[in-house]
């Protein structure tokens, strides 16, 4: 039964996102569209064992995957709450977190969508040069590694309310993709920005994106994003036990 609900539930939403033109845009034409304009410029360079424009897969795919799992579900989340379709749901036959599960799982497909319109673009310029096996493991550890910021932005959307919930977010994924190195190599910022990025889940995501990529080491990158999933899933919880439906 509630397999079928979440069905139902999945479906809506996707159907949801797709009549927000200007969400899609910001959340899946824009990262696209970035990684085009820096791939084509600076691709062609050697990082390390990688091409860089091969690494960019990674820190891109890291920034191009969370547009769209931390912002999607936060936003529609603030929506529906203002609208009162929350408080709708709750007297239901549907379970209100079987609706935020979907919520979630729904933005999975648009995140592909940027993984591979990315993985396009590198192989039509010349950039691509790792295995289809490297690169669906890239894929895959993306999506998993989305949860944590994905229950962030389900936290800042049971307790904020649209305009809010976009600016909160955006607040806090532009600025740490910068100081993550997920735009641009940590080696060519500033020296504090890699003494802070290490306290960033952004920074784990996006490494652990690149080790797929190169065989880099992995154990550190797992363990503390584990660990901010435990947080997220805290502070989750708690915003959307104290949410005002």
């Amino acid at each position: 039964m509630t397999a079928r609900l979440l069905g139902i539930e999945l479906l809506d939403e996707l159907r949801t996102i797709v009549r927000e033109p200007t969400a899609l845009f910001f959340s899946i034409v824009m990262p696209v569209g970035f990684f085009a304009l820096f791939v084509s410029m600076f691709g062609g360079y050697n990082s390390g064992d990688l091409t860089a424009g091969t690494r960019m897969i990674g820190t891109f795919g890291t920034f191009g995957v969370l547009a769209v799992t931390l912002m999607n579900p936060g936003i529609s989340v603030a929506q529906d709450r203002e609208i009162g379709w929350l408080r709708v749901k709750r007297v239901q036959a549907v379970p209100l977190p079987v609706t935020l599960v979907a919520k979630v799982i729904a933005t999975l497909p648009y995140a592909m969508g940027v993984l591979l319109a990315m993985t396009a673009t590198a192989a039509v310029t010349g950039n691509l040069q790792t295995s289809a096996l490297d690169v669906l493991r890239l894929y895959g550890v993306l999506l998993l590694g989305a949860v944590p910021f994905a229950l962030l932005g389900l936290a800042v959307g049971c307790q904020a309310r649209p305009n809010a919930t976009t600016a909160v977010l955006n607040a806090i994924l532009m600025p740490a993709a910068v100081v993550s190195g997920l735009w641009m190599p940590l080696e060519i910022l500033p020296d504090f920005f890699g003494s802070i990025a290490p306290f960033l889940p952004t920074y784990h995501l996006g490494e652990l994106a690149v080790a797929q990529l190169d065989g880099g080491q992995v154990a550190g990158h797992v363990a503390a994003l584990a660990g901010w999933t435990v947080v997220m899933a805290a502070v989750a919880g708690l915003s959307y036990r104290r949410a005002r439906l």
